[in-house]
């Protein structure tokens, strides 16, 4: 049932999505200040490719350095990331049909506003590992 899911949000948004991120993280790995930035916008932008069967836990090894980023990356470009998943999520809870998908736009508003420190880990994963 994930494969199905993820074939269809892979041909109705997840390709879309994927693009928008690799794009930023290739804007913002320019400067050597950006490339942290940059690689987090890498990894939503696979988590936004293939979201089904995939969860994201907060890694306890980040430190402060983390956290500084994470308010850069709040102010300048989370929020509006995570709004717009937050309509997209709307949107398409409206439909039956659409609810699997809106619940996978709503998976992606943790990641896309705070991603330093987290890790993109399958759902199947035992609990130990996380």
């Amino acid at each position: 049932m994930k494969t199905i899911l993820n074939v269809i949000w892979l041909v109705l948004s997840g390709f879309w999505l994927f693009l928008g991120y690799l794009l930023a993280g290739v804007i913002l790995c320019v400067t050597v200040i950006g490339i942290p930035f940059g690689l987090a916008s890498f990894r939503i932008g696979l988590y936004a490719l293939w979201p089904f069967g995939y969860t994201t836990t907060e890694r306890r090894d980040a430190g402060s350095p983390s956290v500084v980023g994470n308010v850069l990356w709040l102010v300048l470009a989370g929020w509006w990331l995570a709004l717009s998943h937050i309509v997209t999520g709307i949107a398409m809870c409206v439909t039956i049909i659409g609810i699997p998908f809106g619940i996978a736009n709503f998976k992606l508003i943790p990641v896309s506003l705070l991603p330093l420190g987290r890790e993109i880990v399958p759902t199947d994963a035992p609990f130990a590992s996380r």
